[in-house]
């Protein structure tokens, strides 16, 4: 018979031998995956272009990627597992160019983007208005009236004035030019006697009485007459326009030109663990005409380029430089077709001001980004960036041409030595070719968005696609598309030699466009220790028809690992 103590002892021992399996199976689940998918088509984008079938998920990042087995073995008992029934998975999207807030504003502004002729214009307005109070601002949304209205034309004020005679009306386009009516233009002190400034415009008709349209510079009177949303309703705008790019698989975004009171809204929509979608920055404060000033904002409160994290973060300051093709305002080498005045559009500060700009920006840590279109006004920005360069190199640190949609061989050239990104949008020609083919001719249409000259001379890190939304559809797959095979609405083809393969515009949305916020090690492509952000799609993008490109759509997007859209 055991004594009380051998008892004891041998008791002990069978605790020490038995202890480490339950410690060994709990370690197990902790570091088994939050999440597996499974049976999918996954196209990682790694350097090897590698087609795998599943994904595991922990903490936020890819743990593993492999065949369907492997992944399955990884499960624990906590570990979701999705089967993708063979659908095909990419990286999570993102747009390297949008206006997105514009996604969140169905409650608050009139929706112009429907209206075919000037009547549907004035009736949308018209019905929105029924809705508010005397006295109360009208803002209207988005909208392009010279490809959009059967007039190709765009509103007077008096037209305006006759759905709204009661209400300040105030109708942006696509950030060149503005509509107001008489209320609104009274409410901004504005009036036919008000001098124009710099680069810019208020119109005025053959009487010398204001039109209500606001070009360019002169748009700023306005909108700061404009009253500022409520806190509470711009967090509900960011959160609703959040969701609606997750719908189409974004997962993140850079944010085309960002105002302080935007930053702050989105910061704290991140902080509540509410943010659907990864956010940079290109902050655009108002150049102010004293260059102190200027420095001053710019030495701020000591942020730069990259200060943030992986849901905020500043990814530059926006300058804007000139107009745009279907504005007639891009600023162009040569003279304008119908031009009887030696017109090449608009440059809204002189070259010599934009090189001080974006000097002082580089002496405080910032990368630039600048809106240019036209050749000459993309002459005058490299100038810029090539002076910025002498004093502290810009090599490396991917200051941005944003748009650079009628960018030259030579200039591209340039642009890669300096090391360069330029960040474009295919999608603007797709309702709005004919409209550039109107105004600067076939050749120049053409030669728009020169996407495969581009990869060819810089090379496809160094360049991404966006959507510019609100001015064009969000839709990505649209994008792709038009990049795959250069068309219209109507099946027109615009510089058919400038088509690229369905990898190459895939890679622009996904590893090629997280280079723009130094993100390529975080995200952009499907591999370990990588973001848990992709989409999985209604149908294989790889292999169907070119046409049906642009109907694929978002099935499911997770953002860190979590659904964040389902169909």
């Amino acid at each position: 018979m055991l004594c009380r103590s051998t008892a004891l002892a041998m008791l002990g021992v069978g605790l020490l031998l038995a202890g480490p399996a339950p410690v060994l199976a709990q370690q197990a689940e902790v570091n088994s995956p939050d999440l597996v998918l499974v049976n999918g088509k996954v196209l990682t984008l790694d350097e090897q272009s590698s087609v795998t079938e599943a994904i595991a998920v922990r903490d936020g990042k890819i743990l593993a990627v492999g065949n369907s087995a492997s992944m399955r073995a990884l499960a624990g008992a906590r570990t979701q597992v999705l089967d993708l029934a063979g659908k095909t998975v990419v990286p999570g999207l993102i747009d390297t160019h949008a206006h997105f807030r514009a996604a969140g504003l169905g409650d608050y502004v009139v929706i112009m983007g429907r209206a075919k002729t000037v009547a549907d214009a004035l009736e949308a307005i018209k019905a929105f208005v029924a809705k508010r109070k005397p006295g109360e601002w009208i803002v209207g949304g988005a909208w392009h009236p010279p490809s959009q209205l059967a007039e190709k034309r765009y509103l007077t004020r008096q037209e305006i004035d006759s759905v709204a005679p009661d209400n300040p009306v105030y109708l942006r386009t696509v950030g060149h030019f503005s509509m107001a009516n008489s209320m609104a233009l009274q409410k901004a002190g504005v009036d036919k006697t008000t001098a124009n400034p710099d680069g810019g415009s208020f119109e005025r008709d053959a009487a010398g009485e204001l039109t209500g349209l606001l070009l360019e510079t002169a748009i700023d009177r306005v909108e700061k007459a404009v009253p500022p949303w409520t806190e509470e309703d711009e967090i509900r705008q960011f959160t609703i326009a959040e969701r609606a790019l997750n719908s189409f698989g974004i997962t993140s975004a850079v944010e085309g030109a960002t105002e302080a009171r935007d930053i702050r809204t989105l910061q704290k929509l991140a902080a509540s663990g509410r943010a659907t979608l990864r956010t940079g920055l290109m902050y655009r404060p108002e150049p102010p005409a004293d260059l102190n000033a200027w420095d001053a904002i710019m030495s701020g409160n000591g942020a730069a380029s990259g200060f943030g994290d992986d849901w905020v973060r500043f990814a530059g300051i926006k300058i804007f430089y000139d107009g745009g093709m279907t504005l007639k305002t891009a600023l162009m080498r040569d003279v304008y077709p119908d031009s009887h005045d030696n017109y090449h559009g608009i440059a809204q500060q002189t070259p010599e001001r934009l090189a001080q700009l974006v000097s002082i920006c580089n002496r405080h840590g910032w990368r630039v980004g600048v809106h240019v279109v036209g050749d000459l006004g993309i002459d005058q920005v490299l100038d810029a960036f090539e002076a910025a360069d002498k004093e502290r190199s810009i090599k490396d640190r991917r200051f941005v041409l944003i748009h650079a949609s009628l960018i030259r061989p030579e200039q591209m050239e340039r642009a890669r030595k300096l090391g360069l990104r330029v960040d474009f949008q295919n999608v603007f020609m797709w309702d709005k070719a004919a409209t550039v083919e109107r105004f600067l001719g076939r050749p120049t249409a053409d030669r728009a968005v020169p996407t495969k000259t581009l990869i060819e001379t810089m090379g496809l890190d160094n360049l991404g696609a966006g959507s510019d939304f609100p001015v064009n559809p969000i839709n990505p797959f649209l994008n792709m598309y038009i990049m795959v095979t250069r068309k219209d609405p109507s099946g027109k083809v615009y510089g058919a030699a400038e088509a690229i393969s369905r990898e190459q515009a895939l890679r622009l949305y996904t590893s090629a466009a997280s280079r723009y916020t130094f993100d390529e090690t975080r995200k952009g492509t499907i591999q370990p220790g990588r973001l848990a952000d992709f989409t999985v799609l209604s149908a294989d993008y790889m292999t169907v028809p070119d046409e049906q490109i642009k109907d694929i759509k978002a099935d499911i997007t997770l953002v860190g690992g979590k659904i964040v859209f389902q169909r």
